[in-house]
């Protein structure tokens, strides 16, 4: 189930925008670190609540505000420091903390930035349980006076609670050794580059890592998962045998080959489907992915007798349909990545050394366990709009979706949505025919720019 309209704080991604402007101003900060903390269990003491951040600027603030509104509620608060997002879900799970809190806006640029919620299982709160919270944030927020920044205690950050993520990564690949292997990996100058160092030491190997001095301001600029371009052509320039791509919170990976070939999450995809199929763990022959993912993915798993499944875009959708299928594999052609077995939610350092292992166990390159994915061609325009108004009550945008369904019936897919964390309107046009699906995509975009463009 996507979100409902009605939401007014959280997005597909918890709470998401440009740092100090509602709805990410200290007010409304402090207030959810008021209502996470109300709605915590008080039997046993203080409830006990772990924060990470990734490398923007602003995460500090925003991180000591937050936690101000949390101990005001009753509860104690500790701090993994910079972490990837995924690194909190599993310390909360693992350490025996009420809830996780990853104060980051993923991909976005570094002005952004964003409230992920976790509870005590390392799974993302509901989608109920944000709307329950929305009411008590806004009151608190019309209502309760902030602290004096500048007068609040900082977060002391536990490095050990680092150290035991990293642990538990190398403990997910028990034996992996990548010695013989020439490896790029882009940090993209956020959380991944606190962590890649230590664990990438340990596992052996060549690993060049690139963009990993972030200065606040320089978060997926240019790198990252965002532009695996980049260490495509780095994995070429250094004659690398594989290159590793991750966004700003490190919850996904993109990869590219030998051949300046980037390796998306739908590839990721085909290659653990098919991994664990031949070990008989993927339970029931399903993958779940979205419907951003590509025809070419559902064919290629098809020939493997694997049935894909599509959720709504988001990850936590993805995780819906996949425990209602008891799926033992879901994910993005984003390169979000869910393997249920090992963790609780998308890691891209994880998704990256079983992708290793893989490559390790059955003595194949990236290419070739993905030589015989044809991808149709698919492009997706981004359109700035000012309102997410309903799509499907706008007539000149309706008309043009319909022409392009009715052309592509049979040989392409029309998917048309708003993004969950930015004011985006997402045309994603597929199709054997790369001129009608570019004719087709424009001329959507441009009755939506017409409409409602900001």
């Amino acid at each position: 189930m996507a979100p409902t309209a009605s939401r007014r704080l959280f997005g597909t991604d918890g709470i998401r925008a440009v740092a100090g402007q509602p709805p990410l101003d200290p007010t409304t900060i402090f207030a959810v670190g008021l209502a996470l903390g109300h709605s915590l269990p008080k039997t046993h003491g203080e409830p006990r609540v772990i924060l990470g951040r990734d490398t923007r600027e602003s995460s500090p603030w925003i991180a000591t505000t937050l936690a101000a509104g949390l101990r005001k509620a009753g509860a104690r608060v500790e701090s993994a420091g910079v972490v990837p997002t995924p690194a909190v879900a599993f310390l909360a799970h693992t350490h025996g903390f009420h809830a996780g809190v990853v104060i980051s806006a993923s991909h976005n640029p570094w002005r952004d930035n964003g409230i992920k919620l976790f509870g005590a299982d390392g799974f993302k709160l509901p989608d109920a349980v944000e709307l329950a919270m929305e009411t008590e944030i806004l009151q608190h927020a019309a209502q309760t006076a902030v602290p004096n920044l500048a007068t609040l205690p900082p977060v002391e950050d536990n490095a050990a609670l680092m150290a035991d993520y990293i642990q538990f990564l190398c403990s997910c690949v028990p034996g992996l050794s990548l010695a013989g292997l020439r490896i790029v990996a882009d940090c993209a100058h956020g959380a991944a580059a606190a962590v890649a160092p230590e664990l990438f030491r340990r596992l052996g190997g060549d690993v060049t890592l690139l963009n990993i001095a972030p200065n606040g301001r320089n978060i997926n600029d240019g790198c990252g998962a965002l532009h695996p371009d980049f260490v495509a052509s780095e994995v070429s320039l250094r004659g690398a045998h594989l290159g590793l791509t991750f966004d700003g919170d490190a919850d996904r990976c993109m990869l590219a080959g030998a051949h300046n070939k980037v390796i998306n999450g739908d590839a990721i995809l085909l290659m653990a489907a098919r991994d664990l199929k031949a070990r008989s763990m993927l339970t029931g022959d399903i993958v779940v992915a979205t419907t951003m993912s590509n025809m070419g993915l559902e064919a290629a798993l098809k020939r493997s007798a694997i049935r894909m499944l599509r959720a709504p875009v988001g990850d936590r959708y993805v995780l819906q349909q996949m425990q209602e299928h008891n799926a033992a594999l879901g994910g993005e052609q984003s390169g979000h990545i869910l393997f249920p077995h090992l963790a609780t939610t998308g890691d891209g350092l994880l998704t990256a050394l079983v992708v290793l292992d893989l490559i390790a166990r059955t003595g194949k390159s990236i290419d070739e366990l993905t030589a015989d994915l044809r991808v149709y061609p698919q492009v997706i325009v981004n359109v700035k709009v000012r309102e997410k108004s309903p799509l499907d009550q706008i007539p000149s945008v309706v008309a043009r979706i319909r022409a392009a369904e009715e052309e592509l019936r049979d040989s392409g897919r029309v998917v048309i949505r708003y993004s969950g964390t930015e004011k985006l309107a997402r045309v994603m046009i597929e199709a054997e025919c790369e001129e009608a699906m570019r004719r087709h995509a424009d001329a959507i975009a441009d009755a939506i720019r017409a409409e409602l463009g900001a």
